[in-house]
């Protein structure tokens, strides 16, 4: 999906510039051939005129002919020469640049045809895939499900255009508005997150309780941060809370795409130099319910939407 609006250009491609002038020089040399043949029926009108009414040249008697007879049979030659010329041999020669054309549009009609198939093999694999996860996620059995997908298990998350989060650890851009929703939606929860993620924080958050996935053995803390080994016991740390969040990074958030009911994301219409990225959405599985566009403004450099989606699984009721 694009955002934002972007003025398109109309493009030609060059098989199609080449018609068009092609298609241009044709109605120019049938416009000249009229106009030829105006001047030819008016000049033939006139030259009689002046020979038999004004008998200007009336001693000049060519082939015992009066002279505005030849004159008028050589211009008549002269048309006709430019209307085998229009509509003969410039046709013939238009047909066979024609068939070349064609024969380059058929060639490249072929290579789009075989872009098409490849871009639907992997839709089909796509697809595969996501049926595959739906069944999975239909046999995982219930006492999983009620101990890991009770609490309404939020993703949340700012990405670019092409899914970047961050470099070198760090954020890559500063929207104002996103980082008082992120206060705003995560104060008063757990909130889960990734060793990396902790560690670009100067100090942790107020007003939520860290759980940190590390697995580095005895990982210094500070005093009510919690440090697990895994999304799993990171989950289970956090089940009392009835909104838990997990706010990154990259790895963290792809494994906890099957857990998660929610995904709030913060769209930068913007591409980025990154090194860290947020998975692709599965939209067979995630039905965006919300979308509030942000244009840019003198706090905020890029236009941006806050996104919802939700799981179509996790939303069903577990009995």
């Amino acid at each position: 999906m694009k955002f934002g609006k972007k003025k398109i250009k109309p493009q030609i491609d060059q098989e199609q510039l080449e018609l068009i002038q092609n298609a241009q020089r044709r109605i120019k040399q049938k416009k000249r051939l009229y106009f030829h043949f105006i001047l030819f029926l008016l000049g033939a009108i006139g030259l009689i005129v002046s020979n038999l009414a004004l008998n200007i040249g009336a001693e000049i008697t060519p082939f015992e002919k009066p002279w505005f007879v030849s004159v008028i049979i050589l211009w008549l030659c002269l048309l006709i020469y430019h209307f085998i010329n229009v509509f003969v041999i410039d046709k013939f020669m238009g047909k066979a640049w024609e068939k070349e054309q064609l024969d380059k549009l058929i060639i490249k009609q072929k290579t789009r045809i075989e872009i098409l198939k490849n871009q639907l093999e992997k839709e089909d694999i796509h697809i595969a895939k996501s049926e595959l996860y739906n069944e999975q996620l239909s046999i995982t059995p219930k006492k999983e499900m009620n101990s890991l997908g009770k609490s309404n298990i939020t993703i949340i998350v700012a990405a670019g255009q092409n899914n970047e989060i961050g470099k070198d650890n760090q954020l890559i851009w500063h929207l104002s508005d996103d980082l008082k929703r992120f206060k705003q939606l995560t104060s008063s929860h757990y909130i889960i997150m990734g060793r990396k993620t902790f560690e670009s924080f100067p100090k942790p958050l107020p007003n939520r309780t860290h759980v940190v996935i590390s697995r580095q053995k005895n990982y210094s803390v500070p005093n009510g941060v919690i440090v697990v080994n895994s999304i799993e016991e990171a989950i289970e740390k956090a089940k009392n809370d009835s909104q838990p969040y997990i706010i990154g990074g990259g790895e963290i958030y792809k494994q906890s795409l099957k857990y998660a009911s929610k995904i709030e994301l913060t769209r930068v219409h913007h591409t980025f130099d990154a090194d860290t990225f947020f998975p692709e959405i599965d939209l067979s599985i995630w039905k965006e319910t919300h979308n509030e566009f942000h244009k840019k403004d003198k706090n905020h450099n890029y236009e941006f939407s806050f996104i919802t989606y939700e799981h179509q699984q996790k939303n069903l009721k577990i009995n």
